[in-house]
């Protein structure tokens, strides 16, 4: 206890997906247990914890906690920076569930300080509704303004991806970048052709535009019903085909056909290239097969 006791608890509550969280490395230092400890006893009793009380979260949502983090000293202790796994998060439901189930009288007592911590946050954040509301608007009106000068910057100097590229082994956030800014430029339609497709394609395909349209073609999913129910809820249209006929990469980016190098899953692992195929006759054929 007298190791946190200069911890401010609401600086270790995040909002991510609309809900206000804890990380379980967090949470595991508050209650004195081991992160892999805490994560255990949430694997091995999942139906005690529901999505509202502890889900897992992606790359993309630990970034951007990790930069909240990195603005507080208190906090900078380097946990969950370099996790093999993505984090989990607790809301206070699932805080109290966990402290519940450990029996800890240590975690009992640090339970009731969390949730007062949460009670204190959704209190702050409903008396300055206003004020936020306000600088909402505001932030979408500069939205408005970037995005004009965004249109006249582009018109003058419009972005080019190269039209190949290869990138050796462990340059994986260029690999990982190229791969976004290519989702991201679509207006229209994804199809991606990969034979053995997981979790980490989703955390990619969050960067689509709302209108756009994603066809996986695939040999082995590993993706469960849940995970695809999850996306389309979130990311409307993600459709999945199970296909043995193909055995390179593709990714078609609207009307336009890349070949890719290596399974998106494994981009940056080793050597491989990633290279534009002008020729339509190429596409059209592809699609036919799809």
């Amino acid at each position: 206890m007298n190791e946190i006791k200069d911890i401010k608890i609401e600086n270790l509550i995040y909002e991510v997906r609309g809900k206000q969280v804890m990380l379980d490395s967090d949470v595991a230092m508050l209650y004195g247990y081991d992160t892999k400890r805490v994560n255990e006893i949430v694997k091995r009793n999942t139906d005690r914890f529901p999505e509202d009380f502890c889900f897992q979260i992606t790359k993309i949502e630990m970034s951007k906690i990790n930069s909240l983090r990195s603005q507080n000293a208190t906090l900078e202790n380097g946990k969950g920076k370099h996790r093999k796994y993505n984090p989990y998060v607790f809301t206070e439901h699932g805080v109290m569930m966990l402290a519940g189930m450990l029996k800890s009288s240590i975690a009992i007592e640090v339970s009731k300080k969390i949730i007062v911590a949460f009670v204190s946050m959704r209190k702050f954040i409903n008396e300055n509704k206003d004020i936020f509301r306000k600088i909402n608007n505001i932030e979408i009106k500069m939205l408005e303004y970037d995005e004009n000068f965004e249109k006249i910057f582009d018109a003058l100097e419009p972005k080019k991806i190269e039209s190949q590229k290869i990138f050796f082994n462990g340059e994986i956030y260029d690999a990982y970048s190229l791969i976004i800014e290519l989702i991201k430029q679509s207006t229209n339609r994804i199809i991606i052709i990969d034979n053995y497709i997981d979790k980490s394609i989703l955390d990619m395909l969050v960067y689509k535009k709302n209108n756009v349209d994603v066809t996986i073609v695939t040999n082995k999913d590993y993706l469960t019903k849940l995970d695809k129910d999850k996306f389309n809820k979130q990311y409307p249209n993600l459709i999945i085909k199970h296909s043995n006929i193909f055995h390179d990469r593709f990714m078609i980016i609207d009307d336009t056909l890349y070949h890719i190098g290596a399974s998106l899953k494994d981009l940056g692992k080793k050597c491989f290239g990633i290279n534009k195929i002008e020729d339509s006759e190429y596409l059209n054929k592809i699609i036919r097969n799809i």
